[in-house]
């Protein structure tokens, strides 16, 4: 029995993009979504467009790492 089509890591990063410009709501489940994806795509890290982020500065990255790591997810930036 197959499950409801699951997000991919592109889908999830989507989402949080979304969740970013929506003042973070609902971001700590778009994470986890994110997480779960990552391990069925069998990838380690979350590669995010640092130009779509709400906060694209130096301290607004590292806080974003930060936070995602606290939740299992490895996060690094596309101009990195």
């Amino acid at each position: 029995m197959t499950s409801v089509s699951e997000p991919t890591v592109a889908q999830a990063t989507e989402n949080i993009y979304a969740s970013l410009r929506a003042d973070n709501a609902d971001i700590d489940a778009h994470i986890a979504t994110l997480k779960a994806a990552l391990i069925r795509e069998g990838l380690k890290q979350a590669v995010f467009d640092p130009t779509k982020l709400a906060q694209n500065n130096r301290s607004g990255r590292k806080l974003m790492q930060a936070y995602f790591r606290q939740r299992g997810v490895s996060v690094r930036f596309s101009d990195q």
